[in-house]
C-alpha cells in the first residue's frame, strides 16, 4: 500500500520540547497524526520504502536523474524514519521483531510505501 505522506524521521528530544516546540518537533508531530488519519498499517514482517521528496532548488535535470535514486544524505536516518511510522501507528512498537526490508529514495512526492509480508508471519 503506497501512503502519500512525505516521511518524518522521530527526533532526538529534550525535557523543553514539551513548552517550546521546535520545528522538527511539530514536524514529527504532524506527521504522526497524518499517519492515523490515513489509517496506516504496520505488520511483523513489513518491507518499507520512504520516499523523499527532491528539493524544490534542483534542476529539471538533476530531478530526472535523482527520480528513484538511493537517498544516500546522512538527513533522514533511515532507523529513524522507521520508528517515526511505528510510534505513530502502533500501540506497542517492542512487538516488532522482523522487518522484510528497508529502503530510501528520492522522489518527486514525498510517500511510504507499505509490502506486507509474503508469508504472513
Amino acid at each position: 500500500m503506497i501512503y502519500p505522506i512525505i516521511p518524518a524521521a522521530k527526533p532526538r528530544m529534550t525535557q523543553r520540547d514539551r513548552w517550546k516546540k521546535r520545528p522538527v518537533v511539530l514536524r514529527y508531530y504532524a506527521f504522526k497524526d497524518e499517519c492515523r488519519l490515513r489509517g496506516v498499517k504496520c505488520a511483523v514482517g513489513d518491507s518499507y520504502k520512504f520516499t523523499i521528496p527532491m528539493p524544490k532548488s534542483w534542476s529539471k535535470k538533476k530531478r530526472v536523474e535523482m527520480d528513484g535514486e538511493p537517498h544516500t544524505l546522512e538527513k533522514f536516518d533511515l532507523d529513524n524514519l522507521v520508528k517515526a511510522l511505528w510510534d505513530a501507528v502502533l500501540l506497542h512498537d517492542g512487538a516488532m521483531w522482523r522487518v522484510g526490508g528497508l529502503e530510501k529514495v528520492w522522489g518527486y512526492d514525498g510517500a511510504i510505501e507499505i509490502v506486507p509480508d509474503a508469508d504472513g508471519a
